[in-house]
C-alpha cells in the first residue's frame, strides 16, 4: 500500500465501523514503547512536511528530506506501566545492515544509513501530567551522522546526558529550521 487511508474508510463487512475506530483502539496508548516512536516519527515528518505517503515499516531510514536521509529516534522518562522512578533516556545508534524497501535489497555491511539523526525526548517525569500529544513536553536534538561517528564511533547506544554534551535541545517549532540549517552544512 503506498497511499494513506482516510480515518473514515469503512471496514468492509462491519457496517458503520471505520478504520479510525481500529486506530483509536490499537494506538491510543501513545506512551507505550511501541507507539511513542511512531508518534515521534510523525511529529518530525509533519515538521518537515514529508507525511504525504504512509510510513514504510523497517526501511533503512525514516524520511528523505531535501536529499538528506533522516533517522528518528525517541525515548521518554515515563512508560505505560507503573514505574518506581523515571527511565534512563538512551537511544539506539548501532550500525545496522540496511534494508531498502524500494529495492527489497539488503546492504552488504553495517552502517549508519542516515545523514541526520533526530532524537526526540518526551520530557515529562510526572505520570499525572504526561501528555504525549502536548508538543511542549517534547525536546528534539538534531545530529549529523558524521558527528555521531566522530564522537561515539562504534557505540551501539547513547544516553541523553552524553548527547547533551554535543547538542542543545530545540522545540518542535524549530525542527524544520534546524534541519534546513543542517542541509546547508552537508
Amino acid at each position: 500500500m503506498n497511499k494513506k487511508i482516510s480515518v473514515d474508510q469503512e471496514i468492509t463487512g462491519l457496517p458503520g465501523v471505520k478504520i479510525g475506530d481500529f486506530w483509536s483502539w490499537a494506538y491510543s496508548d501513545l506512551l507505550s514503547n511501541t507507539v511513542r516512536p511512531l508518534f515521534a516519527e510523525f511529529l518530525v515528518g509533519y515538521a518537515l512536511d514529508v507525511t504525504e505517503s504512509p510510513r514504510v515499516e523497517w526501511n533503512y531510514i525514516d524520511f528523505c528530506y531535501k536529499g538528506l536521509k533522516i533517522e528518528v529516534k525517541s525515548s521518554g522518562y515515563l512508560q505505560s506501566w507503573n514505574m518506581e522512578k523515571p527511565s534512563l533516556i538512551k537511544f539506539d545508534i548501532a550500525k545496522k545492515i540496511p534494508w531498502d524497501a524500494s529495492t527489497n535489497k539488503y546492504g552488504d555491511h553495517e552502517v549508519r544509513s542516515a545523514d541526520l539523526y533526530i532524537f526526540c525526548v518526551l520530557t515529562e517525569k510526572n505520570p499525572d501530567n504526561v501528555c504525549v500529544f502536548d508538543l511542549a513536553q517534547w525536546e528534539f536534538y538534531v545530529f549529523r551522522t558524521s558527528d555521531i561517528n566522530k564522537h561515539f564511533r562504534d557505540q551501539k547506544s547513547i544516553t541523553l546526558s552524553r548527547l547533551q554534551q554535543y547538542s542543545q535541545p530545540i522545540a518542535f517549532e524549530d525542527v524544520k529550521k534546524r534541519v534546513d540549517e543542517m542541509v546547508e552544512l552537508l
